[in-house]
């Protein structure tokens, strides 16, 4: 185990460590609690024997003594301690039942309550320990050791001992153990654990990489850019862990009703075995009883455990999917969504320009025009330049070898171009030469970027460029619609760009030019005419209007600490189809809480009323009123977990 390889400095140092997520798990029949339902359930069963069959009393009084010791020892221990805080708990209520039942000659009864309660309290254990640890367990794709390049030599060491500017290698079939940079080598890499991706992403030399993420078949030399305690992976499962601390408002008025029920439940179970004794003279040890299987039905158990096992089931589920979750709170708050409002570059589109018109004018083809300005461009760094050059490299279009360039600032480039001048820029670059006006305008009407381009005598044609419109904006903008809720997008380009992307997705409402404060003050004026926004930005310049949303996701956050830090929820890819299915795991989880509450209490409430007439008894109480329902509850909630 870690913990006997690794100094406690190490330890305290890595989430992955903490979790103990790298120790190897004792298998489920192996469990100390499978070992001790098994030895208790055979004594039980022989002290059925010896009461039932041969008549041996007093032994098989023992034999049920014995059961409660083995099974039920914590179980009365916290009991008492309940009473010691002075607050009730469901062990105190089992502990008295299963007291009462001895003292009223009913011992086999008194051991069916401690041992089924028990064997109900180690199933939601295992249960809860299983969705608790679904997110962490993707710590086991990041191997504990790196093979680093070391004077020359491959030396494998724990990822703890790798320092940030290490170059690790990485074989094909290899998990990648630390975040990094490529420096060598490409490859296709399985980012699945991080994104939720189905398809493997082609990594070259320059390209980021993240631990526990897969190699898929190529040789990577990686320099390491984030130490094993600060890869992505490992903030993911803090962030995970973290939410599921926090409760929803659903958990805390059940937390909070718990604490009232069972005192209620308690002084409840007097009245019954007192009244009818003390009133009407009726057989005490009979309503005794009665009183008894009252205090177990109404245990509290199964609508305690239906909603924090419904929340971590969501929060684990999101995690798998590449989404990350910061509090139940949100699970429960964006199923009520009214309003989503987006920032349009990076969330909408891609934040970055592509070319979508080369026209050539004045007798030059548009293959000429693209040579011409993408030989120009080539020596900018300008984004609209990159785009230029790109389409051009996909169009296989040749560079010239430009002479005599310069770049006049806020205008544009020129340059000789086998001895001829020519000019590329915006349309003040062209004050001497007339211009196309009305092609112009028309592609500006489209939201489009103009980029002209000319010689001494006139223009020789227009470049047209638009930031990319991501490819599950639309569909994903109209389920939004089909479901009734608003759109709203916000941005800080100009309202012929902002008109024109709002027109293609036919998002509702829009406002341009805006700053960061002024995206805040929308969200403010949203807030006060709806109950519940939703704001999805990048997580970067957005920060301040996601903080002020009900809730507020942050789009591809993966090796962004910025996004992950200022959100509610982060979309770890650039994959706006995760927006509807938040909103349907949201829908899905509310709804099986209400299933598994409204079970519980319909089916604890029945058995408390069969209660009164003696039709239940202690063991089928427990049986089915708190160890089946609790199950029940359990598995249903786990349904989250499938969903995608």
């Amino acid at each position: 185990m870690m913990k006997e390889k690794h100094s406690h400095k190490t330890e305290k140092s890595c989430s992955a460590c903490a979790t103990d997520i790298f120790e190897e798990k004792v298998p489920f029949w192996k469990q100390k609690g499978i070992l001790i339902i098994i030895i208790a359930g055979i004594i039980f069963g022989i002290g059925l024997y010896l009461e039932f069959l041969t008549e041996q009393y007093l032994f098989a009084q023992i034999l049920f003594l014995v059961v409660v010791l083995i099974s039920g020892h914590n179980i009365i221990k916290n009991g008492l301690l309940s009473v010691w805080r002075k607050r009730l708990d469901m062990n105190f209520l089992m502990s008295i039942a299963a007291a009462g039942a001895f003292l009223i000659g009913h011992g086999e009864e008194g051991a069916a309550v401690i041992f089924l309660f028990y064997i109900a309290e180690f199933l939601e254990g295992y249960a809860a320990e299983r969705a608790r640890k679904s997110v962490t367990s993707l710590l086991k794709l990041a191997p504990e050791m790196a093979t680093i390049r070391k004077d020359g030599k491959d030396v494998k060491v724990h990822i703890h001992e790798v320092k940030v500017g290490d170059i690790f290698i990485v074989k094909p079939g290899d998990r990648i153990p630390l975040d990094g940079i490529v420096n060598k080598g490409a490859s296709s890499v399985n980012q699945a654990p991080i994104t939720g991706e189905s398809m493997p992403v082609t990594k070259t030399k320059g390209d980021n990489v993240f631990a526990g993420t897969i190699n898929e078949e190529g040789y990577f030399e990686i320099k390491v850019t984030k130490k094993s305690d600060e890869t992505t992976l490992s903030k993911m499962v803090k962030i995970v862990e973290e939410a599921q601390k926090e409760k929803s408002k659903t958990e805390a008025f059940i937390d909070k009703f718990a604490k009232y029920y069972t005192p209620i439940v308690v002084i409840l179970a007097f009245l019954v075995m007192t009244i009818p004794t003390l009133v009407f003279g009726l057989e005490f040890s009979e309503w005794f009883y009665r009183a008894l299987v009252l205090l177990v039905v109404s245990c509290p158990c199964a609508v305690a455990i239906s909603t924090p096992v419904s929340m971590v089931s969501a929060i684990t589920s999101g995690a798998r999917n590449g989404v990350l979750i910061k509090g139940s709170n949100f699970i429960e708050e964006i199923r009520n969504v009214k309003v989503v409002v987006f920032d349009k570059t990076g969330t909408l589109t891609e934040g970055k320009p592509e070319v979508t018109n080369v026209i050539g004018l004045n007798k030059y083809s548009d293959k000429e025009l693209l040579q011409i300005a993408a030989s120009l461009e080539s020596k900018s760094k300008h984004p609209l330049a990159e785009a230029i050059i790109r389409n051009a490299g996909k169009k296989k279009v040749k560079l010239k070898r430009v002479s005599e360039f310069k770049s006049v600032a806020g205008k544009g480039l020129k340059g000789k171009i086998n001895g001829k001048r020519f000019y590329a820029g915006n349309k003040s670059f062209f004050n001497e030469i007339k211009i196309p006006e009305n092609q112009i305008k028309k592609l500006e009407n489209e939201g489009k970027t103009i980029v002209l381009v000319g010689n001494d005598n006139h223009i020789i044609g227009l470049i047209a460029l638009m930031d990319k419109i991501r490819g599950a904006s639309s569909s994903m903008i109209e389920e939004l619609k089909d479901k009734g809720i608003k759109t709203v997008m916000l941005t800080g380009d100009n309202e012929q760009v902002a008109r024109a992307i709002a027109g293609k997705l036919k998002i509702g409402k829009f406002y341009a030019e805006l700053l960061p404060e002024d995206k805040v003050k929308v969200i403010d004026d949203l807030l006060k005419k709806h109950e519940h926004v939703v704001m999805i930005g990048d997580g970067v310049n957005d920060a301040p209007a996601l903080a002020k949303a009900h809730v507020g996701i942050a789009m591809g956050a993966i090796g962004s600490d910025v996004a992950i830090e200022t959100s509610d929820i982060a979309l770890m890819h650039d994959d706006l189809t995760k927006v509807n299915y938040l909103i349907a795991l949201s829908k899905k989880t509310m709804s099986v809480v209400k299933q598994n509450v409204s079970v519980a209490i319909l089916i604890k409430g029945s058995f408390a009323i069969l209660a009164f007439p003696g039709i239940v008894t202690l063991w089928l109480a427990v049986a089915v009123g708190d160890m089946g329902l609790s199950l029940a509850v359990i598995l249903n909630s786990l349904r989250i977990g499938r969903k995608r």
